[in-house]
C-alpha cells in the first residue's frame, strides 16, 4: 500500500465539475469519471468527506435568481446540491464503494440530517461522506460550508477541486507566462490578492489551521497524486 500524506479529508466539489461539456446538470461520464478517482483514493484507507456545490443546477447569486429574494434563491441552491449529493451518492453504490449522504437542511424522506458525530463514524468506517444543503443557512457559500464541515470533522487538508491544475501568477489560459504556485501561505495569498475562495470560508481555514489543496479534478490521476504528497496543485497553508 502506497504510503498516503493524509489520513482524513475533505473535498470541495463544484457543481459545475459535474457538467462535464454539457451546459448544465450531471454529465455521467464526468461524475464516475471523479467518482472513481475519489474511490481509488479511499482504497488506500483514507477517509473522505465530500462538500458540493450546486451550480450546475442552480446558484443563488446566478443571473437565474434575477430579482428573487437572496434567501430564497441561495435555499433553492441548497436543494440542488441535494440533488448532486444523491446522484454522487448512487454513482459511489455502482463502483461498489459505500456512500452516505447527510444535509444540513432537514428532509428525512430522501436524507439524513447532518449529525457530526455520525458523520465520523461514517468515514471512520470508510465509507465516504457527501454533506448536502451547504451550511443550512443563506448568504453563506458552498466553500464555507467545506471550511466548516472541513474543521468539525478533524481533516488534515480541504481539497478544493477547480478546472485548473493549481494557483497561477495570472489567468494561465490569458497569459502564457503564468506559473503556478507550489505553495503559497495564507498571508502570502492575501497580500498577492489571490482569489483561492471567498473571504469567510478563507479566513475560517486560516484560523482553524486546515491546509488548503487546490487542483484539477478533470486531469487524470491528480487527485491521488496530491493524497501521496506529490508535486500536484498549490498547498495554502499558514
Amino acid at each position: 500500500m502506497s504510503q498516503t500524506k493524509y489520513k482524513r479529508v475533505l473535498l470541495k466539489l463544484s457543481g459545475e465539475s459535474l457538467m462535464g461539456n454539457d451546459p448544465f446538470g450531471i454529465n455521467h461520464d464526468t461524475i464516475m469519471s471523479i467518482v472513481k478517482q475519489i474511490k481509488e483514493v479511499a482504497d488506500l484507507g483514507v477517509e473522505v468527506g465530500i462538500v458540493v456545490g450546486g451550480g450546475n443546477i442552480f446558484r443563488g447569486v446566478s443571473t437565474q435568481a434575477g430579482n428573487m429574494d437572496r434567501a430564497t434563491a441561495d435555499y433553492m441552491g441548497m436543494l440542488a446540491t441535494v440533488m448532486n449529493a444523491l446522484a454522487l451518492k448512487d454513482a459511489f453504490e455502482n463502483v461498489g464503494q459505500k456512500a452516505r449522504v447527510q444535509s444540513a437542511l432537514s428532509m428525512r424522506q430522501v436524507v439524513e440530517a447532518y449529525a457530526r458525530p455520525k458523520a465520523i463514524q461514517y468515514m471512520e468506517e470508510g465509507k465516504i461522506v457527501i454533506f448536502a444543503a451547504g451550511t443550512g443557512n443563506p448568504f453563506f457559500t458552498t466553500d464555507t460550508a467545506a471550511a466548516l464541515r472541513g474543521a468539525e470533522m478533524g481533516c488534515e487538508v480541504m481539497m478544493k477541486a477547480t478546472n485548473v491544475d493549481g494557483i497561477y501568477t495570472a489567468d494561465p489560459k490569458k497569459d502564457p507566462n503564468a506559473t503556478r504556485y507550489q505553495a503559497v501561505t495564507f498571508d502570502e495569498a492575501i497580500q498577492k490578492k489571490l482569489k483561492v475562495m471567498d473571504t469567510t470560508a478563507f479566513t475560517l481555514c486560516q484560523e482553524r489551521n486546515l491546509n488548503i489543496v487546490v487542483f484539477s479534478i478533470q486531469k487524470e490521476g491528480a487527485l491521488k497524486r496530491v493524497i501521496l504528497g506529490e508535486d500536484e496543485g498549490t498547498l495554502v497553508h499558514n
